[in-house]
């Protein structure tokens, strides 16, 4: 089996038997302390790459549940950015430019949205062009806000 695929469709699995994802959207909880929102934002970033390398090869159910985690990530990803959280590979860029950093996080969001809503309806063109535009935030958060 090609690596990609076998990469895509072991992303799948886990995604489907629930052990992949950071949270979910309704058993978020906020991090407590700075050392914790750089660990959990880091975390989500390495699950968003990890997801999108493979969720253009995936259809259906496992479509569906890849887009779901996206939208998850980037609906509580500004709270894993609290005053005070600076490290890691987060500039300080981040704080100061705030509005401009939401800004790329809500596309992120949209698009997510738009992938999830595609999938559910199994058009795939629809997926394919949201998570583009997932994809798309992620440079040019990278570019303007990470070291």
């Amino acid at each position: 089996m090609h690596i990609r695929k076998a990469s895509s469709v072991a992303i799948a699995g886990l995604l489907l038997a629930g052990v992949v994802g950071v949270f979910a959207q309704d058993a978020f909880t906020p991090p407590a302390t700075p050392e914790e929102a750089i660990a959990m934002r880091e975390a989500v970033m390495k699950e968003n790459g990890g997801l999108l390398r493979g969720a253009a090869n995936l259809t259906g159910d496992e479509a569906v549940a890849a887009a779901q985690t996206l939208l998850d990530n980037y609906t509580h990803m500004p709270e894993l950015f609290p005053e005070g959280s600076e490290g890691g590979d987060a500039l300080p860029a981040i704080w100061q430019n705030w509005e401009a950093f939401t800004a790329i996080i809500e596309t992120g969001r949209a698009g997510a949205e738009s992938a999830l809503t595609a999938a559910q309806a199994g058009d795939t063109a629809g997926y394919a062009a949201g998570l583009q535009t997932v994809m798309g935030t992620c440079g040019q958060c990278h570019q303007q806000f990470r070291s």
